[in-house]
């Protein structure tokens, strides 16, 4: 920030000097040297409060201080930026009342995918259109994990060691695999896009863990791949919004399969443009901090927004949530030899309402895969449940939702 102060001055129209950075540890080393004026403290009271500090920038993480700081910074009208994606999303309803009640400012753009500027769009370039569906890879762990097992077929446990090596996964990597922290980047966008407020734990939420090298070999045969996904769409009825996060098969020809590595990415479907593709770097320290500094901009030349950033003008406040998703669905059956395995699967099926659009079953390999018609989510979890109780099946079956080429 220090390093582009004349160019930030003049796009705000206003002084900004950084004068006291709060930190845990005092004693600690650092990479890096206050700027002349600057004071370290690990006394929050002197920042939060202080008439003389205008803007509070949250980057600690956690829950229980940030909100102790980013609420205490809003009732003493000082603007706010934060990077706390689950602050937000765990807190957000008394977020936008403190907000109703203060004059702050609120930025949040490095709160869901690190550098890539879609708080922005979605504030200020979709006011005029109507969102239909969003679709993204918002998490940048577990996108590298499934792009290196495309890669190498390696399997979920050596991916994951060589990820916590080069720091893309934490010692505990749970919020990542599990898909929590792309579940909450979700909700903060559904809040944004839709105007509909949910529960984080309404939206369904399933991780990585449970993919295998063999589920790439039959995404490869269906000339596709698999893809961590948050998605949020309006349903045909044209009332309902449907989400969830789970690992999904994508066909080769839709973008979302060739976003590799650690990048991030977000598809929009609206009314007017179609298909717009955000993409990015959705994590990493200077990311972030770009993120940050333009929300200080736009605080600085009081163009921030305060509760009202929380959701899109024009949203769409008359839906209703539907925690029951229709797709067509990836079903990958681990077997064991025996007679009457396909009648007693399309017993199954069929007892469920479930049609069977292709069945698959690779040279050398004692699993199968079939990939139904589209049907809700239940409709699946109950034909899974019923086959896992068959003696021919090894362990629970694995499902995931296919992403259709018109997608």
């Amino acid at each position: 920030m220090e390093s582009r102060k004349l160019a930030l001055e003049e796009a705000s129209g206003a002084t900004i000097e950084l004068t006291k950075v709060c930190v845990r540890d005092l004693t600690r080393e650092r990479d890096w040297t206050p700027p002349p004026g600057c004071v370290l403290t690990d006394d929050r009271s002197e920042i939060v409060g202080n008439p003389d500090i205008d803007l509070v920038v949250e980057v600690a993480g956690g829950v229980t201080d940030a909100k102790e700081v980013v609420m205490g910074a809003i009732k003493a009208g000082q603007d706010v930026v934060t990077a706390n994606k689950a602050l937000i999303a765990a807190f957000m309803p008394e977020i936008e009342a403190a907000l109703e009640d203060s004059d702050s400012q609120f930025g949040f753009e490095a709160a869901v995918m690190g550098g890539i500027p879609i708080i922005q769009a979605m504030q200020n370039d979709f006011v005029g259109d109507r969102i239909i569906r969003m679709q993204g890879i918002m998490n940048g762990c577990t996108n590298f994990m499934l792009t290196k097992m495309a890669a190498t077929g390696c399997s979920y446990e050596d991916i994951l060691g060589e990820a916590q090596e080069l720091g893309y996964a934490e010692a505990d990597p749970s919020l990542d695999v599990g898909g929590q922290d792309a579940r909450s980047k979700l909700k903060i966008l559904i809040k944004l896009a839709f105007g509909l407020p949910i529960e984080e734990d309404a939206i369904s939420c399933h991780g990585i863990t449970k993919i295998t090298s063999t589920d790439f070999d039959y995404a490869k045969d269906m000339q596709g791949t698999i893809k961590l996904l948050g998605v949020a769409e309006i349903g045909n009825e044209d009332t309902k919004l449907s989400a969830y996060v789970c690992p999904a098969f994508v066909p080769s020809s839709a973008t979302l399969a060739n976003i590799g590595g650690a990048t991030n990415a977000l598809e929009i479907v609206s009314e007017n443009l179609g298909s717009s593709l955000l993409v990015g770097q959705g994590a990493g320290r200077f990311p972030t901090a770009n993120s940050c500094i333009n929300d200080i901009v736009s605080c600085a030349a009081k163009t921030c927004r305060g509760k009202s950033g929380l959701t899109r003008p024009g949203a769409c406040p008359d839906l209703t949530f539907d925690t029951d998703y229709e797709a067509g669905f990836y079903m990958r059956c681990n077997y064991k030899d025996g007679i009457g395995i396909t009648r007693e699967l399309g017993e199954v099926c069929e007892a469920n309402g479930v049609s069977i659009f292709s069945m698959l079953q690779l040279p050398g390999v004692d699993a199968f895969v079939v990939i139904t018609d589209k049907v809700k989510k239940s409709q699946m979890q109950a034909v899974v449940k019923s086959l896992a109780t068959k003696d021919w099946v090894r362990d629970e079956p694995f499902m995931m939702p296919v992403v259709s080429e018109d997608q």
